[in-house]
């Protein structure tokens, strides 16, 4: 007898082929829809207003420069 297998992450993240090539003005300037798509392509959270979205994007994908 087979047992159901239990799923217990509570989220995801799957690192797409191409990690993404943006600068800091392109996040300040890239429209909200999509930032929607890029976060969520990358399973991150979509919540929070445009000025969130835009500081976590460029948290989570730009190099700090040195």
């Amino acid at each position: 007898m087979e047992t159901p297998q239990k799923n217990n992450s509570v989220g995801f993240f799957q690192m797409p082929l191409h990690y993404p090539r943006y600068t800091q003005k392109d996040y300040q300037d890239m429209p909200e829809w999509k930032l929607d798509r890029l976060l969520k392509e990358y399973g991150l959270p979509t919540h929070g207003d445009l000025a969130y979205k835009r500081e976590f994007a460029m948290g989570a994908f730009l190099w700090p420069k040195y």
